[in-house]
């Protein structure tokens, strides 16, 4: 199973979310960071809507985001970008 695949089972088993894209975005980084994953997959943009963010900062977001998914970045995943909203909060995406 691929990371990106993974991310997404992760986020879609204790998120339960409205929307979620999860984006290989590791061509853009080529050379920028050795590949220890074996994969490519390197850098993951995460965007999720999900009713857990209600009422939460946009920090604590992030945390609960990476807090998910630290096996990945325990793993090798070398960045992660995070863009979470809860229901009916606009989005840029």
């Amino acid at each position: 199973m691929s990371v990106k695949a993974r991310i997404e089972a992760v986020l879609q088993e204790h998120l339960h979310p409205q929307r979620l894209v999860v984006i290989d975005e590791s061509h853009h980084h080529a050379g920028h960071q050795p590949d220890i994953t074996g994969t490519g997959e390197t850098h993951m943009r995460v965007r999720v809507v999900s009713e857990k963010f209600s009422g939460m900062s946009r920090l604590d977001r992030h945390r609960e985001v990476n807090s998910l998914l630290k096996p990945e970045l325990d793993a090798g995943l070398h960045a992660l970008a995070v863009e979470a909203a809860a229901p009916g909060e606009a989005t840029r995406w």
